[in-house]
């Protein structure tokens, strides 16, 4: 696995990714949920952040990682490959460069939650309502240093 820094190029295939994965793990969310934060994905939020991508040999994106400021914004990995290592091998790169990692994962999602618990975050709050005001629980996390 290789990862590099994403380019537009790439995002088409980073929101088939996100598409796929939030399918798989976000339960909480219909259909038009989804169908209201892809466009947002694609216009506002990969073009906002840090973005990183672990590419296979052949240049195919596996998942991607999106930062703000060491704040983790985003984390996908496409689905056939979840617990394979991808999502701890971006968050390994991207403690190289930042010396503090926090992320707000949906409480509601479990698998998500889970995972960032066994690589080592700690919760250091809970929100009711997520960022844009919808009532999807956030728990805040962070990396001890």
């Amino acid at each position: 696995m290789i990862i590099r820094q994403a380019n537009a190029a790439d995002h088409p295939l980073l929101l088939s990714i996100w598409l796929r994965a939030v399918r798989a793990t976000h339960h909480f969310l219909q259909a038009s949920d989804i169908d209201a934060l892809l466009p947002q994905l694609r216009d506002i939020y990969l073009p906002a952040v840090e973005l990183w991508v672990a590419v296979d040999s052949e240049d195919s994106p596996q998942g991607f990682i999106g930062l703000n400021q060491g704040h983790v914004e985003m984390l996908f990995i496409d689905p056939h490959l979840h617990g394979q290592g991808t999502g701890r091998a971006l968050l390994d790169f991207m403690r190289e460069s930042h010396k503090t990692l926090s992320v707000d994962v949906n409480e509601q999602n479990p698998q998500a939650v889970g995972f960032y618990l066994h690589y080592g975050f700690v919760q250091t709050g809970r929100s009711p309502l997520d960022g844009e005001g919808r009532p999807f629980p956030l728990l805040h996390m962070k990396l001890p240093g």
